[in-house]
C-alpha cells in the first residue's frame, strides 16, 4: 500500500512540488502541470502530453529535450482539467504549432479536445494523437475505442524526436499515428493499487491468481488465471500479442524489427522482469523479429500495483531513427542530446493573477449566497458518500468516482465562498465554482460537472434576480451540454439516465407554475428513480463498458451522485436546518 503522503488530497500537488525541486535541470511548474525549463534557439513544433498523476515517470518524467515539451497532469487518476492543459500548452508552445498525446480514456479526451479548441481559437495550430495501445480494452476491430497504456512511450517518444529534429507539425502528427498504429501492449497483475489514505486497494485478485487485461488506474481484469511461471508469463504475452490479429498493418512478423518494452507497474522488481525478458527474448526472435534497444524497467506505472505489461513496437526505418535519436528527460535518456543551442526560460506561470469580480446587483448576490450554501451542502453529502460511491465505481471501473467527486465538490465550494465574499452574483459564482470542480476534480465527472454548473451561469445574470425560469432554462441547457460533450445517452448507464428526467421534469413543473423547490422535489424523486434503474443497464460508455456484466446489478455512480446532489440542493431550497452552518453564512450576506 502507499505509506507516505500527509493529507490526502494535497498528495498529486505535494508530488508535483517535490518533483519539480528535484528537476529543476529539465522542468518548472505551471498551472496544471510542468513545462520544460529551456527551449531550443529556433522555433519547432511542441509536444504536450499527460493524464492523471500516479503513473510516474509518465507523465512529468518524460518532459525535456527530444521527447515531451510539457506534461498536463491532473489528480490521482483522474485527467487534467481543460484548463490545466490550456495552460500547458500555452506555456509549452513555441511558434510551430503543438501536438496534444495522451491515453484514450473518456475524461482525458473530453479535457483536452476542450483545451484544443480553445487555444486554436487564438490561432495555435493545435492537433491530437490518442494512444490506444491497450489490445485487450477493445476488439481489433475497434481499434479506435481502446485505451493508453505503458505504449505512451513510444507515441511519445516517436512525436518528441520528430519535434527535435524539425519535422512540420503535418510530419509529427503523421509520425504519432504512425507510431500509435504500430504499437501493442497488455497488461498482466497479481494484485491492485492503494491510492494515498485509502484502507483497501481498488481492487482485489485472489491469492494466487493473476488478473489479465488490468487497467493502470486501479481498473480490474477482464480475465483471470493462476500465476504461472516466469516462462509462462513471456509465452502468454508473446501468445496474444503475436496473434495475427495483433500484427500491424503492413508487417510481415518474419524479419520485422521491434521495439520491446516490458513495464513494471510499481512493486515488481526489476530482476523479475529481466527473468521474464529473458523468455520474451527467445520467443521473440524464435519468430524472425530482431530486437532494437529493449526496455525492460518501470515506465508508466500504478502506486504500488504488482504488475507487468509487455509494449511491442513495430517500428520501420523512420520510426527507428526516432526512437534511437537522443533524448535527455528527468526518467528516460539515450544517446548525447547537444543542450548547448538550448535557452533557459525566465518566466514562473505557476501564479495566474486574481481575476476581478464584475459588480452584482443585491438581487444576485443574494442568489449567489444561496447558491453557495447549496454547493457546500453538497460537499457535505459528497464527503459522507464518498466511500460508497467509489466502492460502486470499483464494481466495473477504476474506484475513484467518490474521490474526485469529493475533491471537486470541496473545490466549488471553497471557490465558491471566496467568491460571495467579494460580493459576486450568481452568473460569475456558478462559473468560477465550475473551474474550480473541474480543475480540482479532472477526470470525466469534473469536466460533465464543470459543463453543469457553467452551464446553468450562463442563464443567469450578474445584474438580475434569478427566477424558477431561469433555473429550469439552466438544467435543461446543462442536460443538452452534457449529452453534447459527454456524447452519452439514455440507456449508456451514465450520469445522463439521471439528468434527462430530472431536467425534463423541472422544466414540466416550472412550466405549470409550480414553485421552485416543489417542482425541484418532483425531479428529484424521478432522478432516484432513474440512478436506481441503471443497475439494469449495461455500460456502453467509459471504463466500465470493458468489463460488461460485471456492471449488471450495479448502479451508475455518476447517476447516483448526481441524484444525491439533486436531492441535497431540494433541502436547501426547502430550508432544510440540516445544513445549518451553510445557512448561516446565507443568512450573514442576506
Amino acid at each position: 500500500m502507499t505509506r507516505l503522503w500527509n493529507e490526502p488530497a494535497d498528495f498529486a500537488d505535494e508530488m508535483v512540488d517535490g518533483f519539480v525541486r528535484a528537476n529543476g535541470r529539465w522542468v518548472r511548474k505551471v498551472h496544471g502541470g510542468v513545462s520544460r525549463s529551456t527551449q531550443s534557439a529556433g522555433a519547432e513544433v511542441a509536444v504536450v502530453i499527460g493524464g492523471g498523476s500516479g503513473h510516474y515517470p509518465a507523465f512529468a518524467g518524460l518532459v525535456g529535450p527530444g521527447l515531451a515539451h510539457g506534461a498536463a497532469m491532473g489528480n490521482l487518476f483522474a485527467s487534467p482539467s481543460a484548463h490545466q492543459v490550456e495552460s500547458v500548452v500555452r506555456a509549452s508552445e513555441q511558434g510551430e504549432g503543438v501536438l496534444l498525446s495522451y491515453g484514450n480514456y473518456a475524461g482525458d479526451v473530453l479535457h483536452f479536445t476542450e483545451a484544443q479548441e480553445t487555444v486554436r481559437k487564438d490561432g495555435i495550430d493545435c492537433r491530437t494523437v490518442t494512444v490506444t495501445d491497450d489490445i485487450f480494452s477493445a476488439k481489433p476491430n475497434e481499434r479506435e475505442k481502446r485505451r493508453g497504456i505503458a505504449g505512451d512511450l513510444t507515441v511519445f517518444k516517436a512525436a518528441g524526436a520528430a519535434a527535435a529534429s524539425g519535422y512540420s507539425i503535418d510530419d509529427v502528427e503523421r509520425v504519432a499515428m504512425l507510431a500509435n498504429a504500430r504499437t501493442r501492449s497488455m497488461g498482466v497483475a497479481f494484485t491492485g493499487c492503494t491510492l494515498p489514505g485509502a484502507d483497501e486497494p481498488l481492487f482485489t485478485v485472489p491469492e494466487g491468481r493473476m488478473a489479465i487485461g488490468l487497467g493502470i488506474h486501479g481498473e480490474p481484469g477482464i480475465d483471470e488465471t493462476d500465476i504461472p511461471t516466469a516462462d509462462g508469463l513471456a509465452e502468454l504475452f508473446a501468445t496474444r500479442l503475436l496473434d495475427a490479429a495483433e500484427i500491424p498493418e503492413g508487417v510481415t512478423v518474419d524479419g520485422a524489427r521491434v521495439v520491446p518494452v516490458l513495464n513494471g507497474l510499481g512493486s515488481v522488481k526489476s530482476e523479475e522482469l529481466f527473468v521474464v525478458f529473458t523468455r520474451i527474448a527467445d520467443l521473440l526472435e524464435e519468430r524472425g523479429i530482431t530486437l532494437v534497444d529493449p526496455q525492460v524497467g518501470e515506465f508508466c506505472t500504478s502506486f504500488d500495483m504488482a504488475g507487468v505489461s509487455l509494449t511491442l513496437f513495430w517500428v520501420d526505418d523512420e520510426l527507428e531513427t526516432l526512437w534511437n535519436a537522443p533524448t535527455d528527460t528527468p526518467a528516460f535518456r539515450s544517446g548525447s542530446f547537444d543542450t548547448s543551442a538550448l535557452e533557459i526560460v525566465d518566466r514562473n506561470d505557476d501564479d495566474e493573477a486574481d481575476v476581478a469580480i464584475p459588480k452584482a446587483s443585491d438581487d444576485s448576490r443574494r442568489a449567489a449566497a444561496r447558491i453557495a450554501a447549496a454547493l457546500d451542502a453538497a460537499r457535505v453529502t459528497i464527503d459522507e458518500n464518498a466511500d460508497e460511491l467509489g466502492h460502486i465505481d470499483s464494481i466495473a471501473g477504476d474506484g475513484d468516482h467518490g474521490i474526485g467527486m469529493q475533491r471537486g465538490s470541496r473545490a466549488a465550494a471553497t471557490e465558491a465562498a471566496a467568491v460571495v465574499e467579494k460580493g459576486a452574483g450568481a452568473q460569475t459564482l456558478l462559473s468560477r465554482a465550475a473551474d474550480a470542480w473541474s480543475d480540482r476534480a479532472g477526470g470525466t465527472s469534473g469536466a460533465l460537472w464543470g459543463v453543469i454548473l457553467r452551464t446553468i451561469g450562463d442563464k443567469f445574470d450578474d445584474a438580475e434576480p434569478v427566477s424558477a425560469e431561469a433555473v429550469s432554462a439552466g438544467i435543461t441547457a446543462a442536460k443538452d451540454a452534457v449529452m453534447s460533450y459527454g456524447k452519452a445517452a439514455v440507456g449508456d448507464k451514465t450520469m445522463v439516465d439521471a439528468l434527462v428526467p430530472f431536467a425534463d421534469t423541472l422544466a414540466e413543473r416550472v412550466s405549470s407554475g409550480a414553485a421552485l423547490a416543489d417542482a425541484w422535489a418532483a425531479a428529484t424523486l424521478v432522478a432516484q428513480e432513474a440512478a436506481a434503474k441503471t443497475a439494469d443497464l449495461m455500460p456502453r460508455m467509459g471504463r466500465a463498458r470493458a468489463h460488461g456484466e460485471k456492471a449488471l446489478g450495479v448502479t451508475d455512480p455518476g447517476a447516483i451522485s448526481l441524484a444525491m446532489i439533486a436531492d441535497t440542493v431540494g433541502g436547501i431550497l426547502r430550508g432544510n436546518e440540516r445544513f445549518s452552518e451553510t445557512e448561516d453564512v446565507r443568512r450573514r450576506m442576506e
